[in-house]
């Protein structure tokens, strides 16, 4: 998922998107444990998809003037 859908998200969205995201890599990385990975790089695709929802969520909440 690219930034710019993100950023179209509202924040109710994103956030789902997010909880998504931190389920999904729970999984892969209890399945990379106990069995092996059919595509190893989710790992770190999930991972940056994570990062850059919270960085939007952090430049949201300073434009907003609230505490990240």
């Amino acid at each position: 998922m690219k930034s710019n859908e993100l950023r179209e998200m509202s924040d109710d969205q994103l956030q789902a998107t997010l909880n998504q995201a931190r389920q999904t890599l729970f999984k892969f990385r209890i399945q990379a444990q106990t069995e092996r990975l059919d595509v190893p790089s989710e790992l770190v695709r999930n991972k940056r998809l994570i990062a850059r929802i919270q960085t939007i969520q952090t430049e949201r909440a300073k434009k907003s003037g609230a505490p990240a």
